[in-house]
């Protein structure tokens, strides 16, 4: 197993140093590990230093691609020779929303799904929620008006708003519905080979996350609980595990993971 990087914008030899610490524990653990250029994906002139070996296995560590991307990371891979932990579509499976949702539609706030050019003003009027959550397939708005809304009409500012300072929509709109979370409840899992790991050696896991693993086919990926303030766990995001942040994880525990 080979772990994949980013590499640095000014020196392609070097990992991100956003990703240091984590190539250092991976390196320690046992592993071996390359970077590549994203800048340069789309040129057909990206390369994986150093090359990987001929059949070996690389799983990416890094900022979140697009599909074509994607596609493109994978294409560099197999031209070594390698193949990749992920395919494609089961990068997709859990990175978009809607390709996980159905899934753990009991699980997790009820969310509906719409096209960009849709009237979304009368379809969140239709929805007669008292509250909103906005986000594309991807991402929610962490900036300027934010991500909740409480009336229809505001929606149009939120989707110009996610236009404006992230310069796209992936794939359409998702609307959630609001429940009464304890924003300091939040906690991540990682799924792997369908078992699942905690941020803490000896920490409990939620049976809700090994629901997850249960239903959900992906080999690695994430899972985000929160608690209602009725005492009930639900499930926030699901994310593709090569994409998704170590937040509240180390980075040697994150190394671990995969020594298990």
């Amino acid at each position: 197993m080979r772990f994949l990087f980013p590499s640095d914008y000014f020196n392609p030899k070097k990992a991100d140093a956003a990703y240091s610490e984590q190539v250092a524990c991976m390196q320690n653990a046992g592993f071996a590990t390359s970077v590549i250029s994203l800048e340069s994906l789309g040129s057909g002139s990206s390369k994986i230093i150093p090359v990987p070996t001929p059949g070996s296995k690389l799983v990416y560590r890094g900022w979140m691609l697009s599909p074509k991307d994607y596609e493109l990371l994978v294409n560099v891979v197999e031209s070594t020779g390698a193949s990749v932990l992920t395919s494609q579509a089961k990068y997709l499976a859990t990175h978009y929303l809607p390709n996980w949702y159905p899934l753990i539609t009991d699980l997790t706030p009820e969310t509906k799904f719409y096209a960009v050019n849709d009237d979304l003003e009368s379809e969140l009027n239709r929805l007669g929620w008292n509250k909103f959550f906005i986000k594309d397939y991807v991402k929610s708005l962490k900036t300027s008006v934010g991500s909740i809304i409480n009336q229809p009409s505001e929606i149009k500012t939120v989707v110009a708003q996610m236009k404006k300072f992230r310069g796209t929509i992936e794939g359409g709109i998702c609307v959630r519905r609001l429940e009464d979370f304890v924003p300091e409840t939040e906690r991540r899992y990682f799924v792997l080979f369908g078992k699942p790991f905690a941020p803490l050696p000896d920490e409990e896991i939620p049976e809700i996350v090994f629901e997850c693993a249960k239903r959900i086919k992906s080999q690695f990926f994430s899972v985000d609980v929160i608690e209602r303030r009725d005492g009930t766990k639900r499930i926030v995001e699901i994310g593709d595990g090569q994409v998704s942040d170590i937040v509240g994880w180390t980075a040697e525990r994150f190394s671990q993971l995969w020594v298990d």
